[in-house]
């Protein structure tokens, strides 16, 4: 029993690490980039995670209860479309897409951008409030708008599926008992929720401060940002298409 616990904890951490993972980062970044709060883009973090941890789960758990096996070609496809999304992520931020859905979805937003260098009212209101944890995250989840509050998740999702199998795969290999498998799987999934909603918080102060103080460097970081997310999705995209076989008669495919 305390093994198990012990491997339990240790999949907390691991899903913590595996928030970190390049390809996470990026298309985080291309996201917290456009944040001018510190706490939303902690928000933003989570719910990637969330998104992440749902299909990390439902996919894992089949994998362990069902012992689904997933063909080679399916795979590459699933991890192929993380590609897709940095290009289009990337793409969209570049060319200005991305403000222009934020501008359109979140009233706030436009209010702010009225007047330059002023926090929008209903930033000026809620600073004087100390409200309860839950009323907290109900605040800056209305203040995101629902445009910004699916984004991170849908993201988080396709990531998930392109990482489940492995994840799962590797834990039928280490806990015979699928359903502390399962029990591992969940705490990997609030691992990688906790470690990338830390990860966007910390981002988020040298932007949010670049954004208030210099606006050329906040352009450049916005700039960059969709550069390395188009540059990354075309490395994964030509990596799964050509050198994992997807568009050949003999894909071959290996969970990672």
């Amino acid at each position: 029993m305390v093994s198990f616990i012990g491997i339990l904890i240790l999949g907390f951490f691991l899903g913590m690490r595996h928030a970190t993972d390049p390809d996470h980062v990026v298309a985080v970044m291309t996201i917290v980039t456009k944040q001018r709060g510190v706490a939303k883009a902690g928000v933003i973090g989570a719910l990637w995670g969330m998104g992440h941890t749902l299909t990390i789960f439902l996919v894992g758990a089949a994998i362990i209860l069902f012992k689904v096996a997933i063909p080679p070609r399916l795979g590459l496809s699933m991890e192929f479309a993380v590609g897709l999304m940095l290009i289009l992520l990337g793409v969209l931020n570049l060319t200005g897409v991305l403000r222009w859905l934020q501008r359109k979805f979140i009233p706030s937003l436009r209010t702010s951008e009225a007047v330059p260098g002023e926090a929008t009212t209903v930033e000026a209101k809620t600073r004087a409030i100390a409200p309860a944890a839950g009323n907290w995250l109900e605040r800056h989840l209305r203040e995101l708008g629902l445009y910004n509050a699916l984004r991170p998740l849908v993201i988080g999702t396709v990531h998930g599926l392109a990482g489940s199998a492995a994840v799962a795969i590797l834990v039928m290999t280490t806990i015979a008992d699928p359903w502390w498998a399962i029990a591992y799987l969940l705490l990997f999934g609030l691992g990688t929720v906790a470690g990338m909603a830390a990860m966007t918080t910390a981002m988020a102060f040298p932007i949010v401060y670049t954004g208030r103080k210099m606006f050329r460097w906040s352009q450049a970081l916005t700039v960059g940002s969709g550069v390395l997310s188009v540059a990354f999705g075309v490395f994964i995209s030509f990596q799964i298409g050509i050198g994992g076989g997807l568009f050949t008669g003999s894909p071959h495919w290996t969970p990672h």
